[in-house]
């Protein structure tokens, strides 16, 4: 076999795994954005406190939007009342979790990752949000919020009337072409990266320089940092890095910071919230993943779990393999449907 065979057979292996899930979840994403009313999100986040940074963190984790594509949603919610607290704790929780990359988690990792994941990114949000509130400059009373159009129509205002029927298409859309159309080339970016990995990196190589301790974790940090990488295409990249012997710890420092952080988003923050949050923002993400990190590995090496013999078991079924015979090609033709009408209509 060579090279490039090899390499495809890998790359290939990994996206029908993951396809089946990808699917699920970007469907539940698009069921979760008929709920999704910014006004009374607006309404539960305005106070500065505890609950309302609870509640945006608690808000964006299943919300499926990456690190730039939230900057926009954020800047809207703190326009429209959100207090700096939790804007901020917003634009942590979101990008670091999503219903489409808790499925994904479970078909490439395993059921603690998957869980641990979203709980992380929780944790890190409130602390960001409470140190915002603690130690970011006073906040100014937000503007009254104007009013808006209606997201399943061009009318202005909230007072129509919409069919469950029409909604459920339009989320639909919103999820098969407009999210799936965000992320398609992430997506192959992140699998195609996944699948370099399995094929070229030696196993000892991870294992010396990337595989547990602060060090490791400390340079994850910093390669996480400025990346631009969504969750979903953050994940196949950590399970091949793990499979090759890395820590879940220190894969963790990568799923966190890297879909979390970007200069985009640190150059919106400066601008909307003052350098002073930007100081919080990469604090609270930095030290949470780093102690979440260790966190993870404590756990598993309390519980005696070995993660290899564990990775990536939800999509090792023999009906989860016939599912992904059919969801990969259907998968595929979706994601190039979805990126030609992105790019025939972009935003």
């Amino acid at each position: 076999m060579n090279i490039a065979t090899g390499l495809l057979k890998e790359i290939w292996h990994t996206f029908s795994a993951a396809a089946p899930y990808i699917l699920l979840g970007t469907f539940m994403a698009g069921f979760i954005h008929i709920f999704f009313d910014r006004e009374k999100v607006v309404k539960h986040l305005g106070k500065p406190g505890f609950k309302s940074v609870f509640l945006a963190a608690l808000f964006g984790i299943p919300l499926p939007l990456c690190s730039c594509g939230v900057l926009p949603t954020a800047v809207s919610l703190r326009k429209s009342g959100a207090s700096k607290g939790a804007t901020l704790s917003f634009l942590i929780s979101t990008p670091e979790t999503g219903i489409d990359s808790i499925f994904f988690s479970y078909a490439l990792l395993d059921p603690l990752m998957t869980v641990f994941r979203p709980f992380a990114a929780l944790v890190t949000a409130v602390v960001a949000g409470v140190s915002e509130n603690l130690f970011g400059k006073k906040d100014k009373p937000a503007p009254a919020p104007k009013e808006e159009k209606c997201v399943f129509c061009e009318e202005e205002g909230h007072e129509h009337d919409h069919s469950f029927w029409g909604k459920f298409k339009h989320s639909m859309e919103y999820a098969f072409v407009d999210l799936l159309g965000d992320i398609a080339l992430w997506l192959v970016i992140g699998i195609s990266i996944g699948g370099v990995i399995s094929y070229f990196a030696s196993p000892s190589l991870i294992e010396n320089y990337l595989g547990y301790g602060w060090p490791s974790m400390f340079i994850m940090l910093l390669i996480g940092v400025p990346l631009y990488i969504c969750a979903s295409a953050s994940t196949p990249i950590a399970a091949a890095l793990i499979a090759k012997g890395m820590s879940p710890g220190v894969a963790l420092v990568f799923l966190l910071s890297g879909p979390a952080t970007n200069t985009a988003g640190i150059v919106t923050i400066a601008k909307f919230m003052g350098k002073r949050s930007v100081v919080i923002y990469l604090a609270a993400i930095s030290v949470c993943s780093i102690g979440m990190g260790f966190l993870l590995n404590y756990i598993y090496k309390a519980s005696h779990i070995d993660i290899l013999t564990v990775l990536g078991k939800g999509s090792h079924s023999h009906m989860a393999h016939n599912a992904g015979l059919f969801a990969a090609p259907l998968l595929i033709i979706l994601m190039i449907n979805a990126s030609r009408r992105k790019m025939a209509c972009p935003a």
